[in-house]
């Protein structure tokens, strides 16, 4: 069924397959892009305060960090969407040439494509010819490609999206370590960091159906030893330096 009925006795529709598993991508990509930033832009401060106590360089290289790496996000992001969009493109074009000099056979094709469904001979020609008078391009991306033509995605919205999501992580363990006491900074943006990994860790399983303790220790345990590499690091690289 593609609509429900609300309990004050009105309709309203459903997400269908493909929306919803499009929005549950964009969310997947979303907590992946706030996993990198919490990540990234902890190693490069606790590395910093493993150098030096100084509040200012810690938050110049948080920034720099956090600005850096979200203008990479979105730029990865945008060449690879384009990419795809412009392959989805071609396809499109392609299937009107084919519809436009071959459609008796875009037809037949079609015909098959849903007896592999499951269809009998009968029904599926006579499903592909009722789609094919409503809309022969639709018919065909939907089958055959998997696509609508309406819904390509956009390379600024991704982009958008994965900066923001980039930005979002980052922000917790630079705000956690600027605004700590410098005794406390270390314990407490590591304890932040961690919890929000393991928060991200969950979350990322449940949309992907895996079991979340799993997902919640590997993020949980490598963002750990993340963080001790690189406070050891800058430790050592200032104290060598100082």
């Amino acid at each position: 069924m593609s609509d429900a009925v609300n309990t004050d006795g009105g309709v309203h529709a459903e997400p269908h397959g493909g929306e919803l598993s499009q929005r549950l991508n964009w969310l997947r990509a979303g907590v992946l892009g706030a996993n990198d930033g919490i990540v990234s832009t902890a190693g490069i401060v606790v590395g910093v305060a493993g150098a030096t106590a100084e509040r200012g360089p810690i938050a110049t290289a948080g920034v720099a960090g956090l600005v850096a790496g979200a203008v990479s996000m979105a730029l990865g992001e945008y060449v690879s969407v384009s990419s795809q969009r412009d392959s989805e493109r071609a396809q499109l074009a392609k299937e009107r040439r084919e519809l436009r000099e071959a459609p008796r056979e875009e037809l037949e094709e079609l015909t098959e494509l849903y007896e592999e469904k499951g269809l009998s001979r009968e029904t599926a020609r006579q499903v592909a010819v009722e789609l094919t008078e409503h809309d022969a391009l639709a018919a065909h991306v939907d089958a055959e490609l998997h696509l609508d033509p309406e819904e390509l995605t956009s390379p600024w919205r991704a982009a958008g999206a994965s900066a923001v999501s980039f930005v979002s992580g980052a922000l917790l363990p630079l705000v956690a370590i600027l605004v700590t006491p410098t005794s406390w900074r270390v314990p407490v943006t590591v304890a932040v960091v961690l919890l929000a990994l393991g928060l991200a860790g969950w979350v990322s399983a449940r949309l992907g159906g895996a079991t979340p303790r799993r997902a919640v220790l590997r993020v949980v345990i490598g963002g750990a030893l993340g963080l001790a590499v690189t406070y050891g690091i800058g430790w050592l690289v200032g104290g060598a330096v100082g």
